[in-house]
């Protein structure tokens, strides 16, 4: 069912506990995105929920707000437990939990996954934590330890459902339910409502709440739009770079939060951007007197949130820059519907962090639009840029300006040291930008490499990309093996982040996979053990025969029945083939 939510335009409409709400004013916040605000009002009453957004939309805080807020926290054992199909999101999910809770006096969150020190987490699960982020793989690890107890817990959060079944995760998903309260109270958040999750939904929630945020948005044709694919470069470094190689009018630069608008615009000016702020904090008469200032010229950059650029009208912006993507698809058309203003072109550039990919898809889906990835300015580019403008200057002063003074002057110059016109030239231009030089530090342009490129546009690198190598597993076709399941059991249980993972091939009776190189040998040898599909990874360098089955002994399949053999679990272990494989290989 569909619940109608009143109007909120604030997180102080949503009764939130004191001390959440403090955090969230301190990190500034100003307004719930449409997910928190049709999401918190239900969870804290104790419902069940269904939400569909995509990914980047504000997720984490539409059920860690809630849910701290109802934490008991003298109960030092887990009363909420979030299900994440990546040690990423495990780890990026657990680090916004902790923020929204920092005043939340003896508060502990413990993210679990594969490739993590199971010491270390028997060691704080044994200290108490209130809230667990986890993937199924290690928290199933937990269950059948008995290291980790769910029979208290009040809620289990289920992130990014349609990703656990893409990666065959769905059915360690029910089984790790099955070990919670009949009572609990559940939430799922999925981008798509496939019919495995669907299943899981139905099977688990009870009279859920039902969520959907919607795109039905489209796009001025005369906006350019372009991403850039963020890594290897900090934002602020990028920005820098297409603020001096691009032809600006004027800039608006959208971020997500009040603090920020005052953090970037501040470093802007100190790089020497004419840049100022544009928040809801701000009196209506500052605010207006930014506008104003953009809009005769003395002002060139303004950095905003969604809200307090809302009916922003000035002509002369020419470039929308998202420094933070925006949360949901909406945002974004309003956002870069600010520039290209009564038929004029305008320039949408959007800054995407690896973990954003999803969003980007959901624009490009929502607006029809096909968004083209940027190659950010060279050192060459800006040096260029910055000469042109140079010469422009001393076109305009010499066309311009009463130079005789000056004339003289470099005529004494020229008889007092005996050097030609040029060189008396070359040093004055010298002396001129000497704060701002017309050629950048070689360290602070730093030329990108051909891999780094590849891989920020996300495409499969080969052998031939550097500082991978290509390995051999003993699973393929014939096991049912897709390249998700071997992504995820690389990713959370050797702790290689799956951007680090390249080309995948999937033969009949085996696969291969280009790894990094320097991969440690303990990391070797724990991915040899691993079980995907039934199957010892058995990881090995490849020889070169990609067509040939390994030869000796098949490879021994998992015994039938024992402890954490779900059918299509890429990434669980059982305990004895485990350490039949460990023998093997120091025999070896």
């Amino acid at each position: 069912m569909t619940e109608e939510t009143r109007t909120i335009t604030s997180f102080a409409d949503l009764s939130l506990a004191p001390e959440i709400a403090r955090a969230i004013d301190e990190v500034g916040y100003e307004t719930p995105s449409p997910i928190q605000a049709q999401s918190i009002p239900p969870l804290l009453a104790g419902r069940d929920l269904l939400g569909q957004a995509q990914t980047g939309t504000g997720k984490t805080a539409a059920f860690a707000l809630p849910l701290l807020s109802r934490l008991d926290l003298s109960a030092k054992y887990p009363q909420v437990l979030v299900l994440t199909p990546t040690r990423e999101l495990a780890l990026q999910v657990a680090e916004a939990v902790q923020a929204y809770a920092r005043h939340l006096k003896g508060f502990n969150v413990l993210p679990v996954y594969g490739g993590q020190n199971m010491g270390q987490q028997l060691r704080q699960l044994q200290r108490g934590a209130h809230v667990v982020v986890g993937t199924p793989g290690r928290i199933q690890d937990h269950l059948r330890r008995g290291t980790l107890k769910l029979d208290r817990l009040s809620c289990v959060v289920v992130d990014e459902a349609d990703e656990m079944l893409k990666m065959g995760f769905i059915d360690d998903v029910e089984a790790i339910l099955q070990h919670t309260p009949q009572e609990r109270q559940t939430a799922l958040f999925s981008a798509t409502m496939p019919a495995g999750v669907l299943r899981v939904a139905r099977r688990y929630l009870r009279d859920p709440v039902e969520v959907r945020i919607k795109s039905k948005t489209s796009t001025v044709s005369t906006i350019k739009q372009r991403y850039w694919m963020v890594k290897g470069l900090a934002k602020l470094d990028a920005l820098t770079r297409i603020l001096e190689a691009e032809e600006i009018d004027a800039m608006l630069i959208f971020v997500r939060t009040k603090i920020a608008t005052v953090e970037l615009a501040e470093k802007l000016e100190a790089r020497g951007f004419s840049s100022a702020a544009l928040n809801g904090d701000m009196t209506q008469g500052l605010r207006e007197k930014a506008v104003e200032r953009l809009k005769n010229g003395s002002l060139d950059i303004v950095v905003a949130t969604d809200v307090a650029a809302r009916g922003l009208d000035v002509q002369r912006v020419s470039h929308v820059v998202n420094y933070d993507i925006p949360y949901d698809t909406e945002s974004y058309v309003h956002r870069i519907g600010r520039t290209g203003r009564a038929g004029r072109e305008g320039t949408a550039i959007l800054f995407v962090a690896p973990r954003e990919r999803r969003m980007l898809s959901a624009i490009e889906q929502a607006t029809r639009q096909k968004i083209a990835p940027m190659n950010l300015p060279t050192r060459k580019d800006i040096t260029e840029r910055r000469v042109g403008l140079f010469k422009e200057q001393i076109q305009n002063a010499m066309q311009g300006e009463d130079l005789s003074f000056f004339e003289e002057l470099v005529d004494r110059c020229e008889q007092e040291y005996e050097v030609e016109p040029r060189r008396i030239a070359a040093a004055m231009a010298y002396l001129l930008q000497q704060d701002r030089p017309l050629m950048p530090e070689e360290k602070t342009f730093v030329e990108p490499t051909p891999a780094s490129r590849q891989r920020s546009s996300g495409a499969q690198r080969s052998t031939g990309d550097e500082g991978l190598r290509r390995y051999r597993v003993e699973v393929g076709k014939v096991h049912g093996v897709v390249p998700g399941h071997l992504v995820g059991a690389i990713a959370n249980e050797a702790n290689i982040s799956n951007r680090d993972i390249g080309q995948i091939k999937i033969f009949h009776d085996f696969s291969l996979v280009d790894l990094p190189g320097d991969m440690p040998e303990a990391k070797f040898r724990h991915l040899q053990q691993v079980w995907v599909c039934g199957q010892h990874l058995q990881l090995s360098l490849d020889t070169g025969a990609d067509s040939s089955p390994r030869q000796g002994k098949p490879p021994k399949r998992r015994p039938a029945g024992k402890p954490g053999g779900y059918k299509g679990n890429p990434v669980k272990k059982h305990p004895a083939a485990a350490k039949r494989a460990s023998k093997k290989v120091h025999k070896s």
